[in-house]
């Protein structure tokens, strides 16, 4: 079992689940007070930490269209509400995904609230993603504010090949090329996923990933009860959205049976 999972998660086969804030002010969907956002997000993660869920990752799923590099004023005062109202509320690591991209503004609010990781997209190379051109990698900037924070508690989930993303720029690289990448450049671990929310990964990737890094890999997307034990052949966590929901839309509330059976596939896995 890799140390650092084992620090984070305290054992192999980890899962961690999504808590999806409601769209918060000043977005398109946005319908609800910061404390009925706050609210909601307290009651899912002690719903999915009563359930077994071994961390949460707290994101901003709901205000699509998405920025890039949405670190707006408005956003990252809410997220932080948000994100220290979810700490206090369980006892299992929570990590901070800000969509899009807005990985300077995730470690800010990571590093205050005591949160133990972030999710970073376009941490190496560049992609046009559906919300444009990201063509920065992130990973000297954040890596450098993550010292002079004084932040190196909180670690760095780095993103591949990101999905909702066209990689005909990098298209020469395969998996491998993107690990060496993000481990020469600090990431503390690897997050592969399919091409979009809800669609599993490449176990060919996955493999590619695992042989190439000894740093955790993570599976960022498409996990269900049924394909479950696949994914962790290669992978140390996963993360889980969808496939807890109603009809495993990520748009729609939690679902009981759907968070037991996903329970229930972890633990059978050996």
């Amino acid at each position: 079992m890799n140390a650092l999972n084992r620090q984070l998660f305290g054992r192999p086969n980890a899962l961690g689940a999504m808590v999806h804030l409601r769209a918060l002010p000043g977005t398109p969907g946005s319908t609800l007070r910061t404390s009925e956002i706050i609210a909601l997000a307290i009651a899912e993660a002690q719903q999915l930490e009563s359930a077994g869920f071994d961390a949460l990752i707290v994101e901003n799923m709901h205000d699509r269209p998405y920025l890039a590099n949405a670190s707006g004023a408005d956003t990252v005062a809410t997220f932080a509400l948000a994100t220290a109202a979810v700490i206090n509320a369980v006892e299992i690591p929570v990590g901070v995904q800000i969509l899009s991209g807005a990985n300077l503004a995730a470690l800010a609010v990571a590093h205050a609230t005591g949160a133990s990781f972030i999710r970073a997209e376009g941490f190496v190379f560049a992609a046009v993603a559906d919300e444009g051109l990201i063509s920065n990698a992130c990973a000297g900037e954040l890596l450098r504010e993550r010292k002079r924070l004084g932040a190196e508690s909180v670690k760095i989930y780095a993103d591949l090949r990101k999905k909702h993303s066209s990689h005909s720029l990098t298209a020469d690289l395969d998996m491998g090329a993107w690990v060496r990448a993000a481990e020469f450049f600090g990431a503390d671990g690897m997050i592969v996923t399919g091409s979009e929310t809800g669609v599993e990964p490449s176990s060919v990737e996955l493999e590619l990933a695992r042989a190439t890094t000894d740093r955790p890999v993570l599976a960022g997307s498409g996990a269900t009860p049924e394909n479950l034990a696949r994914i962790f052949r290669y992978a140390d966590a996963v993360i889980v959205g969808s496939a807890l929901k109603h009809q495993g839309k990520w748009m729609n509330e939690l679902d009981a049976s759907r968070m037991e059976a996903m329970i229930r596939a972890r633990d059978a896995v050996q």
